[in-house]
C-alpha cells in the first residue's frame, strides 16, 4: 500500500450509493479499497491506509448492530493510528459516537430536510477541511439522528437554523463529519429524491419542489476535493 489510498466503508443497503462517490475519490487520484460494513465486509488490517471515508446508512449509530458496534471500534482504532477520517450523515453520527460516546447521537423530534445555506463558523473559516466555503455552505440536508453539538472534544464548523452541529471536526486531528450530503450532484439529485420519495414525503418533504430546486452544491463539494488532496498528501 502506498500514498492515497482510501478505505471506503458502504453502510447502506447497497456498497455504492447513487452519489458513486468512491468512483470520484479515483477520479480524485486516491485508490480505494471498498468494503461493504452493511453487510459485515471488514478490512483485516488498518495498515497502510491514508485515509477512511464513512458512509451514510439507514441505521442508527445508537443502534446495538454487529456491523455498527465493530466500526466503532475500527474508527477508534484509526483514531489512535491519526488515519484522517470523513463521514457523512451516519458516518458522521458513528464518527461521534465512536470518539465522542454513544450518547452524542440522538433522535430528533422531527425530520430536517432540504437544501440550506449553512453558517460557517470562525473555526470553520480556517479550517483544512471549509476553508473555501466562506461565510456559509449550501447543500441538500436530510437527518433524523443527529450528533449533540456540545462536546469538549467536537469543534463546531457549520451550523443551520435547526441543528446546531452540522459540519464538525474532533480535536483539531484530520476526523471530521459532516451531517448534509454536499455528494450529491445536481443530476443526481432528481433521482435520488424519487428512489426516496415515499420515505422523503412521510417525513415531511415536497419531493416535487426539492426536484425543481436541485443544485450542484458546488462549494460544499470541495470539503470533498480538500479530503481527497490530505489523503493523497498528509494530513
Amino acid at each position: 500500500m502506498g500514498a492515497g489510498r482510501l478505505l471506503y466503508l458502504g453502510n447502506g443497503r447497497r456498497l455504492q450509493s447513487v452519489a458513486r462517490l468512491d468512483e470520484r475519490f479515483e477520479d480524485w487520484g486516491l485508490t480505494v479499497d471498498r468494503y461493504w460494513a452493511y453487510d459485515g465486509a471488514f478490512p483485516e488490517s488498518l495498515s497502510g491506509y491514508d485515509g477512511i471515508f464513512l458512509s451514510g446508512s439507514p441505521h442508527g449509530a445508537y443502534e446495538d448492530i454487529p456491523f455498527i458496534n465493530r466500526e466503532h471500534a475500527l474508527i477508534r482504532e484509526a483514531a489512535e493510528l491519526d488515519i484522517p477520517m470523513l463521514g457523512i450523515c451516519f458516518g458522521s453520527q458513528i464518527l461521534a459516537s465512536a470518539l465522542c460516546g454513544r450518547d452524542q447521537v440522538f433522535r430528533r423530534s422531527f425530520c430536517e430536510i432540504g437544501y440550506k445555506s449553512l453558517p460557517v463558523t470562525a473555526r470553520g473559516r480556517d479550517d483544512a477541511l471549509c476553508a473555501d466555503l466562506g461565510e456559509s455552505v449550501h447543500m441538500f440536508v436530510w437527518h433524523n439522528d443527529e450528533v449533540r453539538a456540545a462536546h469538549p472534544d467536537m469543534t463546531i464548523l457549520a451550523v443551520s437554523d435547526l441543528c446546531p452541529n452540522q459540519i464538525w471536526r474532533w480535536r483539531d486531528r484530520p476526523f471530521w463529519g459532516i451531517q448534509g450530503h454536499p455528494e450529491i450532484t445536481r443530476e443526481q439529485a432528481p433521482v435520488w429524491f424519487e428512489e426516496n420519495r415515499e420515505r422523503m414525503t412521510r417525513d415531511g418533504a415536497q419531493v416535487d419542489m426539492l426536484k425543481a430546486q436541485a443544485d450542484e452544491a458546488a462549494d460544499a463539494k470541495t470539503m470533498l476535493t480538500r479530503f481527497a488532496g490530505l489523503v493523497m498528501h498528509g494530513a
